[in-house]
């Protein structure tokens, strides 16, 4: 009986001492919150619904593509610098008939988030898959 009773306190000691409440770990509510990011990918700091909206509004269907009812997705690639611009925009898929070049053109002007490395804001490459429909 002895060797059981000695057996739960050796086993029951270690965790009574730390399981013992950290009252530094409570937060002051004066403290200033804030976070650093660390890693992030490029994104499009609007959301993307409104980079459809925005894509869809301004794309200008060529006269063939509306004739054909053209309907398809347009696979697009960029990188985006440091400095929130995009380069090297080149179109991985499309659909044809003026469209691919349309989209690739509308990315051109655009600003996005950058994306961080380390804290550190680094060129990054983004795909998209743009949903495209000459009605």
């Amino acid at each position: 009986m002895k060797t059981i009773i000695s057996f739960l306190i050796l086993i029951l000691f270690p965790l009574l001492i730390f399981s013992q409440d950290n009252k530094d770990t409570q937060k002051n509510p004066k403290d200033i919150n804030f976070t650093v990011t660390k890693q992030q990918e490029p994104f499009y700091p609007k959301g993307d619904k409104d980079l459809f909206l925005y894509i869809w509004k301004n794309i200008k269907y060529s006269d063939s593509a509306i004739a054909k009812k053209v309907d398809g997705n347009v696979m697009i690639s960029f990188d985006v610098l440091p400095d929130s611009s995009l380069s090297g925009i080149v179109v991985l898929s499309g659909v044809g008939y003026g469209i691919d070049e349309q989209v690739a053109g509308l990315f051109a002007p655009l600003k996005y988030a950058p994306g961080i490395m380390n804290g550190t804001n680094v060129k990054m490459n983004s795909v998209l898959t743009i949903p495209v429909r000459a009605h």
